[in-house]
């Protein structure tokens, strides 16, 4: 009996040292570190800077750049590159979006916020507009190295290495801030752009599902443009589809976009942030992966789903009782910790059903469009009115708000479980070759 327990778990874990999903993991460490450096990082960087909170919030808007992704996703899909397109289309789209990354990376770690906000704006923009980039062939390089069996468990590598890099660049540009100033952080920050490109180098090109179109001219540049949206839109229910895609994390983007304000408000030191916001919060985000895993294998992707989303919600509460009780490591802890847990549960069903709604002909413009959508509204309302509704409703009020707005996109999915709507949804990278996710998920 000991025996054959023994080998179930060997087996469960075999398909997580496949090359495809450690690749992943590789991928997901160079796509995490970009949003760390314009989301909570810049937001410390700023406070302890003196610059006031509506600045500071202000400055998410630079993340809308990753919202804006699916207008030039199709020249990741079909253009080749000179010179460097001889390495593959998404090996050579790799290596540049990651030089693109480095570079911007660097130019804002010049860049002086007490001298002239505006400098930091332009950097930020730069920073966004490079890592949107390097997503977009991130993510399409993911879903077509993966087969529909391996989707569960790339996307809970590709969440592994999304938060070893966001905590990774978080953590080291705090305790590297602290000892040699933010110009130092940003840089060292900047290496973490070389996993992607190594794995890319390493795993070679995927098999490719449509060629880079040889032709030109305005016609084609169209038909390049429109027909992945028009893939996606021809499917039952793809509005209500995308209706849920834009709601479903609303709250949790608005809450997480203002964590590291209550904490400087709250007056916990940077290595206080360090320790429990990136280092508890590292770990409390590898266990909810890991759950997240598990409950994905066992449950299927639409009851994985339905409870990673009222777990999502339910954790802005957590921060509702940080702000209550005031300067506390114990509840900075309960609040990290559990938001973290749901953070990492909810990336592996969540991201593991977006991947599958994808087409292969058009992945890269499909998902960019997907992955947009999936954080959009959440940061047009944190960069123009999350500092005000702080001030005006207090951090206590704001926190439960979120957790209001985030019940909507809880109710909708659990109307399209039951209407049969996400199974008429799936996409061919869900349901072409070996492990069909409907019938290996329980879709």
């Amino acid at each position: 009996m000991n025996i054959g327990v023994e080998r179930t778990w060997v087996d469960g874990l075999k398909p997580y040292a496949e090359k495809a999903p450690l690749a992943a993991l590789a991928l997901g460490i160079s796509s995490g570190f970009p949003y760390a450096m314009i989301g909570a990082t810049l937001a410390t960087r700023l406070a302890q800077d003196g610059i006031d909170k509506k600045t500071v919030t202000a400055f998410s808007l630079a993340l809308l750049v990753y919202s804006f992704k699916p207008l030039w996703a199709w020249i990741v899909d079909g253009v080749r590159l000179p010179v460097l397109g001889r390495l593959g289309q998404r090996v050579s789209w790799l290596l540049l979006a990651g030089a693109l990354v480095i570079a911007a990376v660097t130019n804002l770690a010049f860049a002086n916020p007490v001298t002239s906000v505006s400098s930091v704006v332009i950097a930020a923009i730069f920073v966004g507009a490079a890592g949107a980039t390097f997503d977009i062939v991130i993510d399409a390089y993911r879903i077509e190295i993966l087969e529909p069996r391996q989707l569960g468990v790339g996307a809970g590598m590709s969440q592994y290495g999304w938060r070893i890099g966001s905590a990774g660049a978080g953590a080291l540009a705090l305790v590297i801030a602290a000892r040699g100033g933010w110009e130092l952080a940003y840089l060292v920050c900047a290496s973490l752009a070389l996993p992607a490109m190594l794995a890319g180098l390493i795993v070679g090109e995927p098999e490719r599902h449509r060629s880079p179109s040889e032709r030109t001219g305005a016609a084609v540049a169209l038909d390049a443009i429109w027909r992945p949206f028009v893939q996606f839109f021809a499917r039952p229910g793809a509005v209500v589809i995308l209706a849920f895609i834009l709601i479903h994390k609303i709250g949790d983007t608005l809450a997480n976009l203002t964590f590291r304000l209550l904490f400087n408000d709250l007056k916990f030191t940077n290595d206080e942030i360090a320790f429990y916001d990136v280092g508890l919060g590292f770990w409390a985000y590898m266990a909810g992966i890991f759950a997240g895993g598990i409950l994905y294998a066992r449950m299927g992707l639409k009851r994985s789903v339905l409870l990673a989303l009222i777990l999502m919600a339910v954790s802005n509460l957590s921060f509702a009782a940080l702000a209550a009780a005031g300067h506390s490591n114990l509840g900075m802890a309960g609040a990290i910790g559990f938001e973290n847990f749901a953070s990492g549960f909810g990336g592996v069903a969540v991201v593991a059903y977006f991947s599958a709604l994808c087409d292969l002909r058009f992945t890269a413009a499909q998902y960019a469009l997907i992955s947009a959508a999936a954080s959009i509204l959440g940061r047009i309302v944190t960069g123009t009115t999350a500092g005000a509704l702080i001030e005006a409703m207090g951090y206590v009020n704001f926190y439960l708000f979120t957790t209001v707005i985030a019940v909507p996109g809880v109710l909708l999915f659990w109307w399209m479980s039951h209407t049969g709507m996400i199974d008429r949804s799936i996409g061919s990278a869900g349901t072409t070759g070996e492990g069909d996710v409907r019938e290996e998920e329980g879709i």
